[in-house]
């Protein structure tokens, strides 16, 4: 018997550090087996080539524009099945080519990325690196999304792969192994309900109930029907046998359409909400039931738009001016731009609504790629409340005004609301001073280190809004003063005002910090900032007063007038038919006009045709370069603009806190018809760049159609 048969005998009854010692050895190679398994396909060292259709096109997660195209990678033999297109895969990428062994390129970091197509050929005639794992074999990106995605990205002049991690939310392994609930049959056709107000409203729903793809601009009445209306026009796009898109601007209101969608299909799961505060699990395994097939009905805020809604017959966007519609991530596509798309490359219907309209909404009826949903004037007096102004003049003469900021018929309206219910301020700022100025010549207050606003966030605290200094022994330069005055007064100023005014009665504030979401019937004063107004209960608040409009209105932007119209008409919309409203702005401002006749339409049409005669957008599309001086000039000298491009500019950019420009801006303006081709300039100018390895310093930054133009 050989030393080694002996050893193997005297193994099972050996001392257990000899057992220890077998079992970790063998457990060792057994590891070391599964791991160069698992890294053959990485390497593709030994493995066979994939018989049919060995080339997979990969779009990796590498969002710079001069890697912005697919590209080419062999498909193992063991991966054949699972290397579909629209999976998650990880690649080796960033291998060079003296990086061969056996005529297969090796070595790279791993990214991810998503397979687009299977090709029989390769057009690079070089050695491919081999896909090195198939992360899921669920096809996340379908045709659809992939071609939609593809066009947002020529459009705004940004990579495919920066709008691919906005459409598809990140893998949750847990919810996509547990399977889609089964889909639900196709509701019945809604009644037009309050539809009906509309003339055109009932011809619209049917339109969607008998598979047709309408395309409206439909400006809502005041009121708290809004949801249920558009809840409607979803449903009776399911009742086709199709599937629906709506987007709104945050949770508060996709949470009033998923109520009125609730009401009108009970809870039989035919749709799904898509916020952020569903968590990533829920969400991904609700984004995956849309995906398979198993719901067809999407309400979302932003990142919905790009929901893989199957047989879309109809996309919704509710109030496009807000400014969470413009998304903050490259290449910054705005949601009703990406709908639009949609409408035109999937055949559906598109429905775009507001209290307000904004000036790319009634572009869209002029040009009658959409028709108009309005009410006539007789229902839209009925609904709306009553308007009140107060100008300069009124001001001046009432000394309550001058004494406490706000004037005497504000201070009537809130106690005769007070009466009937909770009543509605709207401040345009928050905290408690944030400007200030001399309460005898009106010189603005400023700092003495830095010339930076002075502000009081706190009762008892003055500082600067530039450089923080506090100032302690503040006197006005011009007239010698120590008195100051607020310019704008935030909410919780405003709030403890009102409240010493009507110490008997609640006062609410909602804001960035805390927003409220509704607030009872009961009387209560509410004070909010623009944006954040809690819904009311029941008919909805007995007055508002909205406050500080000539702040809003003094905004040094081309959408100042429009923005404030909207600010005010939503919170307007939230009164009551029998209730009454106070703006405190000047009364000759067209938006106030709008206001007191509630007539957005015909205010954005009035604006339409200035931008026309200015040649601005919506009428002409614009892109801005900003950087340093010196790069934004050079990139504008290296572009191949197109012949009938414009450029305006560059100026400085403002400081912020005191300190210098940060650099400057340049806009380039084409007429219409050459947006395409502009965008595609500053891409490929952009891309020649960045493969040149321009430093950090020298890069410029672009936004096709930013949203404030200054």
């Amino acid at each position: 018997m050989s030393s080694e048969n002996e050893s193997e005998e005297q193994a099972p009854g050996g001392p257990p550090e000899q057992l220890a010692l077998i079992r970790g050895t063998v457990a060792e190679a057994r590891a070391k087996a599964a791991a160069e398994e698992k890294a053959r396909p990485r390497t593709w060292r030994g493995v066979p080539q994939a018989p049919h259709l060995p080339v997979a096109r990969v779009v990796v997660n590498k969002g710079v524009l001069h890697l912005d195209r697919p590209f080419d990678y062999a498909v193992p033999e063991n991966l054949d099945q699972e290397a579909r297109p629209g999976v998650r895969v990880r690649v080796r990428f960033g291998a060079g080519k003296g990086r061969v062994r056996e005529g297969r390129r090796e070595g790279g970091g791993l990214v991810d990325g998503y397979i687009v197509d299977r090709v029989a050929e390769s057009d690079y005639s070089g050695p491919l690196a081999a896909l090195a794992q198939v992360v899921s074999p669920e096809q996340v990106l379908t045709p659809q999304v992939f071609a939609l995605t593809r066009a947002v990205a020529r459009r705004y002049a940004g990579s495919l792969a920066d709008v691919l991690q906005l459409a598809i939310p990140p893998r949750h392994a847990r919810a996509e192994n547990r399977p889609s609930p089964d889909p639900q049959p196709a509701p019945p056709a809604p009644e037009p309900g309050s539809w009906s107000r509309y003339p055109a409203g009932p011809a619209f729903l049917r339109e969607l109930a008998t598979g047709a793809a309408p395309r409206a601009v439909w400006t809502a009445l005041p009121g708290p029907t809004w949801p249920e209306e558009l809840a409607r026009a979803l449903v009776a796009t399911l009742a086709s046998g199709r599937g629906a898109l709506a987007v709104l601007p945050d949770g508060r209101a996709a949470a009033r359409l998923d109520e009125a969608l609730t009401a009108l299909l009970g809870g039989t799961g035919r749709h799904v909400l898509l916020t952020a505060e569903s968590g990533p699990e829920k969400r991904y395994a609700q984004w995956l039931a849309v995906l398979r097939g198993s719901v067809r009905l999407v309400v979302g805020t932003r990142a919905a738009m790009f929901a893989p809604v199957q047989d879309l017959g109809l996309v919704a966007l509710w109030d496009d001016g807000d400014s969470a519609h413009s998304d903050d991530h490259a290449p910054f596509p705005h949601v009703r731009e990406v709908l639009e798309l949609r409408a035109v490359t999937e055949g559906c219907g598109f429905l775009l609504g507001s209290t307000s309209c904004t000036v790319e909404a009634a572009q869209l009826v002029e040009t009658g790629w959409a028709r108009p949903l309005v009410a006539p004037r007789e229902t839209v007096r009925a609904a709306a409340p009553r308007i009140r102004t107060v100008g300069d003049e009124l001001l001046a003469r009432d000394g309550a005004a001058r004494a406490a900021r706000l004037p005497s018929l504000a201070w009537e309206t809130a106690r005769d609301g007070l009466a009937r219910g909770p009543v509605l301020v709207q401040v345009p700022r928050r905290g408690y001073a944030p400007r200030l100025a001399c309460q005898d010549c009106r010189t603005p207050a400023r700092c003495t280190a830095c010339a930076g606003p002075l502000e009081a966030p706190d009762e008892r605290e003055l500082r600067c809004a530039w450089c923080g200094r506090p100032e302690t022994a503040w006197h006005c330069q011009e007239c010698g003063s120590f008195r100051l005055r607020a310019q704008v007064v935030g909410a919780r100023r405003t709030a403890e005002e009102l409240g010493r005014a009507f110490p008997q009665v609640p006062v609410r504030t909602s804001g960035r910090d805390h927003v409220l979401e509704r607030v009872p019937e009961a009387p209560a004063l509410v004070v909010s900032t623009p944006g954040a107004e809690p819904v009311a209960e029941g008919p909805g608040y007995a007055a508002a007063l909205l406050l500080d409009g000539w702040a809003m209105l003094g905004r040094p932007d081309l959408r100042a007038g429009e923005e404030a119209l909207r600010r005010w008409t939503a919170a307007a919309a939230l009164v009551r038919a029998e209730g009454q409203v106070v703006v405190v702005a000047d009364p000759t401002q067209p938006p106030v006009q709008a206001l007191v006749r509630w007539d957005p339409v015909g205010h954005a049409l009035r604006e339409l045709a200035e931008r026309a005669e200015l040649r601005f957008p919506p009428v002409s599309r614009m892109a801005s370069v900003t950087g340093r001086a010196e790069a934004v000039q050079a990139f504008l000298a290296a572009a191949e603009l197109p012949p009938d491009a414009e450029i305006l500019g560059p100026v400085p950019l403002p400081g912020r806190r005191g300190e210098p420009s940060p650099g400057e801006r340049a806009l380039v303006r084409v007429p219409p018809g050459s947006g395409a081709a502009l965008a595609a300039a500053l891409k490929a100018a952009q891309a020649a760049r960045l493969t040149r390895g321009v430093p950090a310093t020298e890069a410029v930054r672009l936004r096709i159609d930013p949203p404030d133009l200054g």
